[in-house]
């Protein structure tokens, strides 16, 4: 059985290889396009109930697949790979956004965790690198569950912002803030208690990128110091942004 299964979900090499703007690549991004216009296109004036279930079926997709790649990374990779542990903004923002609809505490900042994972996952979306490391086939597993991943969190925050935007309110721009801080910290905590060296055994991990520079443009002794703020800058920048967008779109109606 493990055999049968290593074999199904192991990266497939040669031939085809898996590439930005690549046709696969523009298949994935015109999939994920059509996925959103249609479904906004066909409940956008049913009643708030079934917007709310629709909703929540992204959410729901993104945080089981993420789940079951843990039972199938194994299989896969011939072990768990630590680098998915959710300290990224997209897996980190996975899990959040899930509790957010269940939990009263996260719920108060609901659409700013749908925000930050529409962000986060929109960067990856246009720019898969970590897939495209590997070079393996379109349709290996690695592919399809990344993508698939990074396409329901991109859809659930998309339909968020388009079906409950009532709750999106540049007011509240300080749960923005709040939301960004909390994940800098978490990733920090991540960084800093799983990197380092033991009885021969290294790890090092750049959790939403806060202890080093992935472009290297900064000394590796600033990027550490640098890095945390800046991506709370840029990130709160572009959510800015799509906050004024929403502003406009509201007050053209």
């Amino acid at each position: 059985m493990y055999k049968i299964l290593s074999d199904l979900l192991s990266d497939k090499k040669g031939g085809v290889v898996f590439s930005c703007f690549g046709v696969w690549h523009w298949i994935y991004i015109a999939a994920i396009l059509g996925a959103i216009v249609a479904v906004v296109l066909v409940i956008r004036k049913k009643s708030d109930a079934v917007k709310r279930r629709a909703v929540d079926i992204p959410i729901n997709c993104a945080f089981g697949l993420y789940i079951l790649d843990f039972f199938l990374m194994p299989f896969a990779y011939g072990g768990i790979d630590l680098e998915k542990l959710p300290f990224h903004a997209c897996t980190a923002m996975c899990v959040a956004c899930f509790l957010s609809r269940r939990n009263r505490f996260f719920g108060r900042f609901r659409s700013q965790l749908a925000l930050l994972g529409l962000v986060s996952n929109l960067i990856y979306v246009i720019y898969p690198a970590g897939i495209m490391w590997y070079a393996v086939h379109p349709l290996s597993y690695r592919v399809i569950q990344t993508l698939l991943f990074h396409s329901a969190m991109v859809v659930y925050g998309t339909l968020t912002l388009v079906l409950e935007r009532n709750q999106i309110d540049l007011k509240r721009w300080r749960y923005d803030l709040t939301v960004l801080v909390g994940l800098t910290l978490w990733a920090l905590l991540g960084n800093y208690a799983y990197n380092g060296e033991s009885e021969g055994y290294s790890n090092f991990f750049n959790w939403f990128f806060v202890v080093r520079d992935p472009f290297n443009m900064f000394p590796e002794n600033i990027a550490p110091f640098l890095m945390p703020f800046l991506n709370i800058i840029l990130l709160f920048a572009a959510e800015i942004l799509v906050h004024l967008v929403i502003r406009s779109t509201k007050r053209g109606k």
